[in-house]
């Protein structure tokens, strides 16, 4: 047994003194969250047109014209040399590569209105690209589509601090806003390992789900309004910052998981809620992934509304993080570990509900070991563990990546059935995930990419996850590289009523071709 403990001031409030004490991980200094594109491997992978053997759509080339064009509408803000245009050229994974000739950063709608109105005159296909952190491919060119980028797109509009609602630029960055908003007693309702470069248009052309879902609900429930320029130059101005507002069709929801397949969001309202007075933070061994199952259910009847964040990792997440990354494991060699967060107004009620809990976790059998944060440099070591395996997985090789949600029971039974199928042919079979909405990351790391490891995974991952009720993307979205699985996940109806509204909206098929929607037969 390991040790817990936790500060509370003049007294403790363990009842179980005699088994429990202060214990003091050996933090050291916390690395920050990696911004680069470039993390995985040396050198580029191959273009995506031939990797994938996909035939280009009959849309124009790009001229010298048409550049000229381009350099009147946003004069200095039209990049063409090839050195600078290689980083938006390639996902930050290295598993997709375009060759787009023009990068174009426009600052204001009226910009954006100008860029397409002229791209879907001459029939010029468009990929809109915000912070690069996609792990599906969805926010890279296939071929030579123009980039339109939204990073200068990042002005805070307004803010009210009475309701919470911020209205900003698509480009703005996640972290950026969330450090904004706490000046002012407030938080962003989202958070991702990405959030110190992804821009929280791309989260909402995504859906992002992210680490907060559990206690704040999903994007298309925090979302109050958005403008988004369409295919040919029209605006859909849908800004308002209402709680309520039931006339007519709740047009933004089109919008929110698009993937820029329907056109580029210029600015959004989100309502943000309150900044959390106490956060705390338990991370606990388990030896049976039943037993992350049972804390998860302890911790919803115990925790209730404190609780934030109930995160699960398994010990290839944690061995690729210390191997990779050098962190810190403060617990001993454990088969499971579970990240509890709980956040509040009161710290006293919350550090006693906190150890109820952990009592009863312990008393239970649960918990084989566990260490408890309560001060920002131990919560920002144990959310490193949880939030940093995708950059060390990076660091791995080749990176095979699921996001798929389905009963929470489930989750961890398509980790054990892709291990034994794959066998030595894998370097690692990582799982982790949030349980507070069934959402398992299933990675697979190789040296290399290879066809033969990639049909032993697919369909089976798919067929797997489709037989058990559950969806093909919880919150990365399809992008380019599952785009023709949505079959999996959406009836052929469903689908079609999708084409049918990508053709209303964009007739010329301009707007991140290759991605999301399969094509019309």
């Amino acid at each position: 047994m390991s040790y817990f403990g936790l500060k509370v001031g003049s007294r403790k409030l363990w009842k179980m003194v005699r088994i429990l004490q202060l214990t003091e991980p050996r933090w050291g200094q916390i690395p920050l969250l990696l911004n680069s594109r470039f993390m995985s491997q040396a050198t580029d992978p191959p273009l995506t047109e031939l990797r994938y053997n996909v035939k280009r759509l009959p849309f124009a080339d790009v001229t010298e014209e048409d550049v000229r064009h381009f350099q009147n509408i946003i004069p200095g803000r039209v990049i063409t040399d090839e050195s600078d245009l290689r980083p938006h050229n390639v996902d930050w994974l290295r598993t997709v590569k375009g060759h787009s000739k023009v990068l174009l950063k426009p600052r204001t709608t009226q910009e954006v209105v100008k860029i397409l109105k002229y791209c879907n005159e001459r029939c010029l296909a468009v990929t809109p690209q915000g912070g690069n952190t996609g792990l599906v491919g969805g926010s890279v060119p296939v071929f030579d589509e123009i980039i339109v980028s939204t990073a200068l797109m990042d002005r805070v509009i307004k803010f009210d601090e009475i309701s919470g609602a911020l209205v900003c630029q698509a480009g703005c960055i996640l972290e950026s806003l969330n450090e904004y908003l706490e000046e002012r007693g407030y938080i962003m309702p989202l958070d991702l390992g990405a959030k110190g470069s992804c821009h929280i248009g791309g989260n909402l052309a995504t859906n992002a789900g992210g680490l907060r879902l559990l206690r704040y609900g999903p994007l298309r429930g925090t979302v109050l309004g958005l403008e988004a320029v369409l295919p040919d130059g029209s605006v859909m101005n849908c800004l308002n910052s209402l709680r309520k507002d039931n006339t007519g069709y709740d047009l933004k929801q089109l919008f929110i998981g698009s993937e820029g397949t329907l056109g580029i969001i210029t600015a959004l309202s989100i309502m943000c809620p309150r900044k959390p007075r106490a956060v705390n933070v338990a991370f606990l061994g388990c030896e049976y992934f039943s037993q992350v199952l049972q804390i998860f259910t302890m911790c919803r009847d115990q925790l209730g509304e404190i609780l934030s964040a109930c995160e699960f990792m398994d010990a290839e997440s944690m061995r690729m993080v210390q191997m990779h990354l050098n962190l810190i494991n403060p617990l001993p060699d454990n088969a499971f570990y579970v990240l509890v967060e709980t956040s509040g107004s009161y710290g006293k009620h919350d550090e006693a509900k906190l150890n109820r809990f952990l009592e009863n976790a312990v008393d239970s059998g649960l918990v084989t070991s566990g260490t408890v944060g309560t001060d920002q440099t131990k919560i920002m070591g144990i959310w490193a563990l949880r939030e940093r395996i995708t950059e060390a997985l990076a660091l791995d090789g080749y990176v095979y990546k699921y996001d798929l949600s389905m009963p929470v029971e489930k989750l961890y039974a398509l980790v054990e059935e892709t291990r034994v199928l794959l066998g030595a042919y894998a370097k690692s079979v990582v799982g982790y995930g949030h349980l507070g909405d069934g959402n398992l990351h299933l990675n697979i790391t190789a040296k290399s990419h290879s066809n033969s490891l990639q049909s032993l995974l697919e369909p089976f991952v798919y067929d797997w996850t489709a037989k058990h009720n559950g969806s093909i993307s919880a919150e990365h979205g399809l992008g380019f590289k599952k785009r023709d699985h949505i079959y999996y996940s959406k009836s052929m109806g469903a689908v079609h009523l999708m084409q049918q509204i990508k053709r209303m909206l964009d007739p010329k098929g301009i707007m991140n071709p290759y991605k999301t929607i399969p094509p019309m037969d």
